[in-house]
């Protein structure tokens, strides 16, 4: 697995050729990308000049955003799926193969069954068409109980839940987008992860937890760095992850305002600083 930055999650802009510069001079291995902004670059050169760049800096390819309104309206659901297979493509051209989106843990609507039924006919027909380019989509749990009191109907919020809707798909390529975040607020446990097969993983963030706030009360956008306050046991997660043989891109996601407000650089530099200590510590290279 490989180290790669998000820059978004940590409130960088840069266009493509700049987070490809940050990425290296910072001590990433690899880097997310935005989709339409890769295919716009394929276009404006083509694949192999974009493979270069990466090559050049020494960087894989890590995780694009799904670019389809999976839950908006029927209209505009459509006209994603048609967009989908060029931004496929170009993805799969330079080996961006790897896609994630996160799945709300409660429904104000739907009861359980229903909204299952779903989530799977608006994500069966995007994971056969990533699946026809070679792509796989990994779909984010989302774990904090303050995120699921406040509606009637309660969803997916932990690993067997998600894994059990991946196979539901039927699509074979379709796995976990894997936080931290959320699998220590789900109550997850090291055991959890040590269900899954390297082939059940396509994405992984990373983060830490404000100390002094009960798992019950944490809340979903007031995260810290990798290893910021060690609430988090990531040196156990990420030992499992190498373990288990997982081989994709590892994103730091803090939401943290503070390393928002930082100059790019510099919030570029703590990121790794942070994942680094804990990549170490598992005795990852």
């Amino acid at each position: 697995m490989f180290k790669s930055l998000a820059p978004g999650a940590i409130g960088v802009k840069a266009d493509l050729l700049q987070s490809i510069a940050y990425a290296r001079e910072s001590g990433f291995q690899g880097l997310d990308v935005g989709i339409n902004a890769l295919k716009d670059e394929v276009e404006k050169s083509d694949a192999d000049q974009v493979k270069g760049r990466f090559a050049e800096a020494g960087l894989q390819v890590g995780a694009w955003g799904l670019p389809v309104a999976w839950n908006g309206p029927e209209e505009e659901y459509q006209r994603g799926l048609e967009a989908l297979p060029a931004l496929s493509a170009a993805g799969a051209m330079v080996g961006a193969t790897r896609v994630s989106q996160w799945v709300p843990p409660a429904s104000k609507d739907r009861k359980f069954r229903e909204n299952y039924r779903w989530h799977l006919e608006r994500f069966r027909p995007i994971c056969k068409i990533l699946a026809d380019y070679g792509c796989s989509l990994g779909l984010e749990f989302i774990g904090p109980v303050t995120l699921r009191g406040d509606k009637p109907f309660g969803f997916i919020y932990s690993i067997d839940g998600m894994m059990a809707f991946c196979e539901s798909v039927g699509t074979g390529n379709v796995g976990l987008l894997l936080d931290c975040w959320h699998w220590y607020t789900c109550l997850g446990s090291l055991a959890d992860i040590r269900t899954l097969d390297p082939s059940d993983v396509v994405h992984v963030h990373v983060n830490d937890a404000p100390a002094g706030i009960d798992l019950t009360d944490q809340i979903d956008n007031v995260r810290m760095l990798p290893s910021e306050t060690g609430v988090i046991d990531l040196v156990g997660f990420l030992k499992e992850l190498k373990d288990m043989g997982y081989e994709g891109p590892v994103s730091p996601e803090p939401f943290s305002q503070r390393v928002c407000e930082m100059p790019a650089v510099e919030a570029i530099r703590e990121t790794h600083e942070g994942l680094d200590k804990a990549w170490k510590a598992a005795g990852l290279s």
